[in-house]
């Protein structure tokens, strides 16, 4: 039997924690009896607390002595232990600040957008299942920002379509790679996962079949799929459907479709039918607007904003010109439409461009795509434009116009993808392509590596909107078509970091996936700091080009046992890190299994360095796939910037 690929699902709060383990209850012990002493900030958040019984936000204050009120024990005694258990459990006690509720004022381009890359795909960018539930169980988890690729549905007879399939799976047989197999699960053999008896290698890896519309005299509607690969495709119709209906339940703040238009003319037509007929009442009226100013996403609630090529509306129509149009839409051969710099097959090269119809592209009232050619470009200044790079293009243009890349994204949409080459759904490293700026920066959800984890850094908490730094926004409304050459460098103060982490205990720490016996487990702790690179400011070649990889620096603990493990309390020290931007960095805790060979992932977190609170915390954990788990990692926290 093939693969099976199951996007992660991750609610958004957790059931209450289990009691304390006895690792945990020994630090929070010598905390209440003040052999180890709570920082004063963290101290007058306690207090705080205690006399509520709810969370409080402490502003950041220089360190001043505190003085106890007359109801409560001095400083030199002991801390009542059932208030720090309560505390401790409590949101005040997370390392990660909850975000505050965010200014939803500013133009839609003041704003990082939670996005994701081939939506439909459940997972690997060749032959994987596309799937509805796959845009269902992103926008429960906060994405605002989908693709659809859509392409010609298909009413030729079964023959022509088999005979269609058996060649292209002669065709793509030779590239598919033993990586792309079933992953290996600990302690089994190459044998666990080899075909049953009797079956060939392509039934083991259930490979999909052709679709075939229900009748070959009913109409045949696009259909969603990643082209010239053996991935599934379903319905455009279906996956309409399905965004309407999970849309806005996680938020009521808009979302962005970005399609990716291989159909032709006709089938083009039907699109439109089907997306005014089943978003009715979501899309924004093509009327909407003056083109020149960019509406706040306060003022798109509940809206779905399409992202589709740009075509000038024709100034004179008569029905000879109509009748032409018809004609020439008939003859059109179908291929991408897309404005991005697709990396593609050579047969998708091949094929003529298909022409965007008016009321397709009509339905891009704020997000219109421009093929881009350059920042100089007169298209560089539509109010309404978003241009769409792969991540090789968009360092190539980092490295002959960095300034002026940075300084237009203050003021336009722009999206980045990943690369067509990354046929594992990898991902690229989304913080270096925040730092220029860019508010879409499109990730492949399938699978849980570093770039989705950062991914979770920066949108955690949020709506999946989140506004920028001061210094990266542009004005409230659109300003006149300057675009400085102002560098990120000069925008924004950077400052030097020291940061210490004290790595005390774990609790209920999730095993690594394929695991079942915590007494084999060995975990230790990865920290993590993903900082800006000189060359980001600079307008240099990035070393490994935004590729997604460990942090620019990096430390471990020693290894522990057990799922309840001590870790002692080994402090991890970054001392004296240079150009760093709060809102831009991440920390990142990783758990791994200390074994022979790969040590395999158990669980993980991601913190904004500004939301990272000092002081005694727990790191609430989630599993190797990106679920929300139990665990928790007892951390003290030691942060100053300068």
């Amino acid at each position: 039997m093939g693969p099976s690929y199951k996007l992660p699902h991750r609610t958004a709060t957790t059931a209450s924690p289990p009691p304390f383990s006895p690792h945990i209850l020994t630090y929070l012990e010598a905390i209440a009896s003040k052999k180890l002493a709570l920082p004063p900030e963290q101290l007058q958040e306690f207090r705080a607390y205690t006399s509520t019984g709810q969370s409080h936000v402490v502003p950041e204050t220089p360190n001043v002595a505190l003085q106890a009120p007359d109801n409560e024990t001095p400083p030199s005694r002991s801390i009542d232990i059932k208030n720090l258990l309560s505390y401790m459990k409590s949101p005040e006690g997370n390392a990660a600040i909850t975000p505050a509720e965010q200014d939803l004022s500013y133009p839609i381009s003041n704003y990082f957008i939670n996005s994701s890359h081939n939506t439909y795909l459940t997972g690997n960018q060749l032959y994987s299942e596309s799937s509805t539930d796959a845009y269902t169980n992103v926008l429960l988890r906060g994405c605002r920002c989908i693709e659809i690729d859509v392409w010609d549905g298909d009413a030729k007879s079964s023959s022509d379509s088999g005979e269609r399939w058996e060649e292209n799976k002669r065709k793509f047989r030779p590239h598919m790679h033993r990586s792309l197999s079933p992953r290996h699960v600990k302690g089994s053999s190459d044998k666990d996962h080899s075909p049953a008896h009797g079956s060939t290698t392509e039934e083991s890896l259930s490979l999909p079949t052709p679709w075939q519309s229900a009748s070959t005299v009913a109409r045949a509607e696009p259909r969603v799929l990643h082209g010239y690969t053996l991935t599934k495709e379903v319905s455009f119709r279906s996956v309409c459907m399905a965004v309407r209906d999970a849309a806005f339940v996680h938020s009521d703040l808009p979302i962005i479709v970005s399609l990716e238009v291989h159909a032709g003319n006709d089938q083009q037509e039907i699109m439109v039918e089907i997306m005014e007929q089943i978003w009715k009442g979501f899309l924004v009226n093509p009327s909407s607007g003056d083109g020149q100013t960019l509406p706040s996403p306060g003022e798109l609630r509940k809206k779905i904003l399409i992202k589709v090529k740009y075509v000038a509306p024709e100034r004179v129509r008569t029905p000879a010109t109509d009748m032409k149009a018809r004609m020439q839409r008939r003859k059109s051969d179908s291929s991408s439409s897309s404005d991005s710099d697709n990396q593609g097959s050579e047969d998708v090269k091949k094929n003529k461009k298909s022409s965007i119809i008016e009321p397709l592209s009509a339905l891009g009232v704020y997000t219109r795509s421009y093929h881009f050619k350059d920042l100089s470009a007169p298209e560089a200044t539509v109010p309404c434009h978003v241009f769409s790079l792969s991540e090789k293009k968009f360092m190539t243009v980092h490295e002959s116009h960095g300034p002026t890349l940075f300084s237009h994204n203050r003021n336009y949409l722009m999206r980045a993808f990943p690369a067509g080459t990354r046929v594992t759904s990898s991902n690229l490293d989304p913080a270096v392509f925040w730092r220029k700026g860019v508010q879409i920066v499109a990730l492949n959800w399938q699978k849980y590596d570093a770039g989705m984890m950062l991914n979770e850094g920066m949108f955690a908490g949020s709506a999946g909107w989140v506004l920028k730094p001061k210094e990266y926004r542009g004005q409230r409304r659109n300003p006149n078509s300057d675009v400085s050459d102002e560098s990120q460098g000069d925008a924004i103060a950077h400052k030097t970091l020291s940061l210490s982490i004290g790595i005390l205990a774990g609790q209920n720490l999730p095993l690594p996936i394929g695991d079942h016996k915590p007494r084999g487990f060995s975990p230790y702790v990865k920290c993590e700091l993903h900082v800006e690179k000189p060359e980001e400011r600079t307008g240099a070649a990035i070393e490994g080009g935004g590729k997604s990889k460990d942090g620019e620096f990096k430390q471990k603990s020693k290894t522990s046992r057990g799922v309840d493990p001590d870790f002692g309390g080994e402090t991890v020290t970054f001392s004296n890190v240079p150009g760093v931007v709060e809102e831009m960095s991440f920390v990142r805790f990783k758990i791994r299994d200390d074994e022979i060979g790969t040590d395999d992932l158990a669980a993980w977190a991601c913190i904004r360095l500004d939301r990272l609170k000092a002081g005694f915390r727990f790191v609430r954990l989630f599993n190797a796939v990106g679920d929300a788990s139990q665990g928790l990692l007892l951390v003290k926290v030691e942060k100053s910037l300068a």
